[in-house]
């Protein structure tokens, strides 16, 4: 199996290096850009596995490039923005982000991430052996990874398809914050809830016919969600 390739977005010189060393000692294989334009044409033309990019950099920001990269892939992509900016957090994962980390930030906190990031990326065997999922006018292909809805294939992320296979499978029962959290995002989160809070109005905006009164993706308010039962 080859390892994962890795396109680290940054200006900081000892940033690039420090990461790049920590990556490669545990296995990864790591590539580098140091400024948005580069970026994204390396992103374009080497197809990596993950992105780790920064917010801050020369020629275009870390949000344009994020925005030209949606646009032809739906590789993971793990920002880094300043510690104290949670409006920095918003944006990114509105754009597409699939994970932040704060700077100044620890090497184990960044390696955590990337892999979490990386096993939300995998297909579970598990969940590609269940029969079809119907509800209504909405479709799940587990084995095919096709979902549609009003005779309409939608296309979801990584993580948006994490998300709903966890609604889906668990459907006519709320689903905790913590627990959507630690299922799809992995043990080391719980806390995170704005994260939910964007992914779901990712998906209500791509299977609700009206989003805003939803009749699938169900709010327990205060405490999580649902997806609607079968009749």
């Amino acid at each position: 199996m080859r390892p994962a390739k890795i396109l680290v977005i940054d200006d900081e010189p000892h940033l690039v290096k420090l990461v790049r060393s920590n990556l490669e000692a545990q296995h990864f294989k790591v590539i580098s850009a140091m400024d948005g334009p580069s970026g994204l044409a390396m992103a374009e033309k080497e197809g990596p596995d993950l992105i780790i990019l920064d917010i801050m950099l020369p020629g275009m920001d870390g949000f344009d490039v994020l925005q030209k990269i949606r646009e032809f892939s739906a590789v993971p992509v793990v920002m880094l923005t300043a510690k104290d900016q949670e409006i920095d957090v918003v944006r990114g994962l509105h754009l597409g982000a699939d994970d932040y980390v704060r700077k100044p930030f620890s090497v184990h906190e960044l390696l955590a991430r990337v892999e979490a990031v990386l096993r939300r990326a995998a297909p579970s065997e598990d969940v590609m052996t269940r029969p079809p999922f119907v509800s209504g006018d909405f479709v799940m292909d587990f084995q095919q990874r096709k979902i549609s809805v009003r005779g309409k294939e939608i296309k979801v992320g990584p993580t948006e398809y994490k998300l709903l296979t966890q609604l889906v499978r668990n459907a006519g029962r709320v689903m905790l914050h913590a627990d959507l959290l630690r299922k799809v995002w992995g043990p080391e989160y719980g806390g995170e809830t704005e994260y939910l809070r964007v992914y779901i109005s990712y998906l209500r905006n791509k299977i609700e016919e009206d989003p805003a009164n939803p009749k699938y993706i169900l709010t327990e308010h205060g405490v999580g969600y649902m997806f609607k039962r079968p009749e």
